[in-house]
């Protein structure tokens, strides 16, 4: 990926300590910091702290800020805001990694997974899918097992519609038994050549996407921003989870 600006990937462990340094510079609007959402400013799903809140607010009057996360905008809404707080308090909103984009409070951009994907193809993905739920046995299972959005197909074996405890309960068994990691080896088998790619998310799914259209999506759009410098934020790296390096996104 050629990017005509400085392109800087901070792993989460790394990410208070910058900020604290970041914190003493002066005002520089052609800086942008790029924050990663479930796993970097909040919990999974959870609400962002009111301490992280207001320091991310007083960066703001310093250089520009924006999110991009894997999650359908209505979720980073929640997480980072009340109702749509989040596209105003954040220079760029990228949802969906990047394939729904917010500029300024305002929408520019979405794109549908279907139209690049056809539906002979996404049927297929889902039909899979939904054979190999059907086979698993879980402690639990819940509802909603694929969540279909703008830019991706969110799987999850348990069902999103578990508790939160239930959702500590499956990551726990995931860590021990890579249901998920397994689950995605299938369709890697099943889809090769097919322009698909996956990527865990959170604690208890994994997205589908078109080949691209991983969060350096999100910078299609600020290509054209005349950035100086672009800091992206994500959290600690793993096999399939944000691995962030100098000069990519997950």
């Amino acid at each position: 990926l050629s990017l005509p600006f400085p392109f800087i990937s901070l792993s989460f462990e790394h990410t208070k300590e910058w900020l604290s340094e970041m914190a003493e510079i002066v005002q520089d609007p052609s800086i942008l910091c790029l924050f990663d959402v479930d796993g970097t400013l909040t919990p999974p799903r959870q609400k962002i702290d009111p301490k992280t809140d207001r320091f991310l607010q007083s960066l703001r009057r310093k250089v520009k800020i924006g999110l991009v996360g894997g999650s359908d905008y209505s979720k980073i809404a929640e997480q980072l805001g009340d109702g749509d707080d989040v596209i105003h308090k954040y220079d760029y909103v990228f949802a969906e990694n990047g394939t729904v984009q917010y500029k300024d409070g305002k929408l520019i951009s979405k794109q549908a997974i279907q139209n690049q994907l056809g539906e002979d193809l996404l049927q297929d993905l889902i039909n899979f899918c939904l054979s190999y739920i059907a086979l698993l046995k879980l402690p639990k299972k819940r509802g909603t097992f694929i969540e279909f959005r703008n830019g991706t197909l969110n799987i999850s074996p348990i069902g999103r519609s578990c508790t939160q405890e239930e959702r500590v309960e499956f990551s726990e068994i995931d860590k021990k038994e890579k249901i998920r990691e397994k689950f995605v080896a299938a369709l890697q088998r099943e889809f090769e050549g097919k322009g698909i790619r996956f990527t865990k998310g959170g604690m208890i799914s994994f997205d589908v996407f078109p080949e691209g259209w991983d969060k350096r999506y999100s910078l299609d759009v600020l290509e054209g921003e005349g950035f100086k410098t672009i800091y992206f934020f994500g959290n600690e790296t793993a096999p399939m989870r944000d691995q962030p390096t100098a000069g990519s996104l997950p």
